[in-house]
């Protein structure tokens, strides 16, 4: 007896997909989640993220802002996150609706003025603009790949959450 085992399109698990859009509609409740991230600074510009049940996620600063360049600084750790989010964006969309990726590149770059960052000005400290380019590789008309971008566009949490004033409370305990 021979059992053929099948990838799945994009290598996505649709079935834990689709559980969790069943177990939504059964239940709105379950749409609302929590996310948490705990740092630890380290010394000098380093600190570490700990996430859930994963090894910490270093950050460091590049040599020109004092640090030691021993990991990504918090703002390219904000470009990846978007850039990974639009990433998962176009898989799960894509396998959904039977797009075959045979590559998938997110290519993220903002402009931060450092003025307010160092003490010289006073105003707004971050990006003054972000731009992701996105490159896909498929066999997918130009059409279907224009839909899946902007379902990906309307529907990515980070790109929302960049795009749209959100209260951030910092409160020293």
């Amino acid at each position: 007896m021979t059992v053929e085992v099948q990838q799945p399109l994009n290598s996505v698990d649709l079935e834990a997909v689709g559980g969790l859009v069943a177990a939504v509609q059964a239940d709105p409740a379950k749409a609302k989640t929590t996310w948490a991230a705990h740092v630890t600074w380290e010394g000098g510009f380093r600190s570490a993220a700990k996430v859930r049940g994963f090894d910490p996620t270093p950050s460091d600063e590049p040599p020109a802002l004092g640090g030691g360049d021993s990991a990504a600084n918090p703002v390219e750790q904000l470009l990846s996150a978007l850039g990974n989010c639009l990433a998962v964006g176009y898989a799960a969309n894509a396998t959904v609706a039977g797009i075959q990726l045979d590559k998938l590149t997110v290519d993220v770059k903002g402009d931060v003025d450092l003025h307010v960052f160092l003490g010289l000005a006073e105003g707004h400290a971050g990006f003054d603009s972000i731009t992701a380019n996105v490159r896909i590789d498929s066999p997918a008309s130009r059409e279907e790949l224009e839909a899946l971008h902007q379902k990906v566009i309307r529907s990515s949490p980070v790109g929302h959450t960049l795009n749209n004033e959100v209260p951030v409370n910092v409160e020293l305990a």
